[in-house]
């Protein structure tokens, strides 16, 4: 079976999402902007599973798209984390690293599929 590294990222991004969503609640007693967080970084590697079962690769593209827009949803309140000091500079690279990473590789696919359609 080949290996599907964008659903490999993208689950274990969502695990370091959900063990940060726990210590932001916990320990910072933070509860707004980690539920915006853990929504968004969860639902990406929810996404990629539902395009695995496109019905058609229009329908592939919209759902990686889809994706794309949560990855990048992610990233914007990891940074608004940081920038309200709920987050060091360390934990906010070591997590916007490995988004920007999936981000790229969803770009890639869709642009890939975008060609192949075309072609």
């Amino acid at each position: 079976m080949k290996k599907n590294i964008v659903k490999d990222k993208s689950f274990e991004f969502a695990v370091r999402i959900v063990k940060l969503y726990q210590y932001l609640c916990e320990q910072k007693k933070e509860f707004v902007l980690s539920k915006q967080l853990l929504r968004s970084g969860t639902s990406v590697g929810a996404m990629l599973r539902e395009a695995e079962h496109a019905e058609t690769k229009k329908d592939f593209i919209h759902k990686m798209a889809i994706a794309q827009k949560e990855i990048n949803e992610t990233i914007y309140w990891l940074e608004l984390l940081k920038a309200t000091n709920y987050l060091t500079s360390e934990e906010f690279m070591s997590l916007n690293n490995k988004a920007v990473e999936i981000i790229k590789l969803i770009t890639t696919i869709i642009k890939t599929t975008k060609t192949n359609i075309n072609n």
